[in-house]
């Protein structure tokens, strides 16, 4: 099963969190789901992919995002998986003890975002940009 993709970018502010969840829960209840033959033991759900290399100033309402992505996430049977960490980010998550919780993907920072979004944004993938950002 193909993973479901958020990019995040902006400067994400405590406003801007629950907007990010609502995104996930959206893309979570989605069209997209193949049918399962009778029978058939479903499939195992792929990752949520969140791509946040194209956040400005990680803070800790990032952090805020990042846990409460990651628990939507797992409520759906799914993990978290963090692309483009910027160390700004990874010291805050080892300090408050998600880096634990979430995989950190391949690590980066602020640039470009990731060539699948950048290809035409394929199904499954959605950008977020954060409000006033």
């Amino acid at each position: 099963m193909k993973p479901i993709v958020l990019v995040v970018a902006g400067h994400v502010t405590r406003d801007a969190v629950p907007a990010l969840c609502a995104e996930l829960e959206t893309l979570l209840s989605g069209p997209g789901v193949p049918p399962v033959p009778d029978g058939a033991p479903p499939a195992p759900p792929g990752p949520v992919e969140c791509d946040v290399g194209g956040v400005d100033r990680p803070g800790l309402a990032l952090v805020e995002a990042v846990a409460r992505l990651a628990l939507i996430a797992r409520r759906s049977g799914r993990q978290l998986v963090l692309r483009r960490v910027g160390p700004e980010l990874q010291g805050l998550l080892d300090l408050v003890g998600l880096a634990d919780v979430v995989e950190l993907g391949e690590p980066g920072g602020a640039g470009e975002p990731r060539e699948q979004a950048e290809a035409g944004e394929p199904e499954g993938v959605t950008e977020v940009r954060v409000p006033g950002a």
